[in-house]
């Protein structure tokens, strides 16, 4: 991804989707977590605690994979159907190296491609014509 400086995510607990806030339509490039529905099936034969455990683990590493690239950005927009923004945020809130990076979360339904960069467009154009209003009056 290049030095763009805003980024839409859209996401679950699966994937997330990573857009940039350019004018050309880019490509999305994919974040996965590694606790698969197989997976999940197998721990549960073994334990409950066990599969809490490595679900808990593999989601931590989702999120600072998130995390890792949401640190070259200004400007980010994470929406999803799901409490996966949320948490991300949260995680993101309480690491000093977040701070400058301004991250937004809204809800949304599961969508297409072509919806995720329409809906990341429509977000951060809303957004910079504004503080180009600003800084023009």
């Amino acid at each position: 991804m290049s030095n763009a400086k805003c980024l839409g995510i859209w996401m679950d607990h699966s994937n997330a989707h990573l857009i940039e806030f350019t004018e050309e339509p880019t490509e999305i490039k994919t974040v996965s977590s590694k606790f698969t529905r197989q997976e999940k099936e197998e721990s549960i034969g073994k334990s409950e605690q066990v599969m809490h455990n490595k679900e808990q683990h593999e989601e931590h590493d989702y999120y600072k994979k998130i995390g890792e690239v949401i640190r070259n950005y200004e400007d980010v927009l994470l929406f999803g159907p799901t409490q996966a923004k949320l948490e991300l945020l949260n995680l993101l809130r309480a690491d000093h190296h977040f701070t400058n990076i301004k991250i937004e979360i809204q809800q949304a339904d599961k969508m297409t491609d072509n919806q995720q960069h329409a809906f990341v467009k429509a977000h951060f154009s809303k957004h910079h014509f504004r503080l180009h209003n600003q800084h023009n009056v």
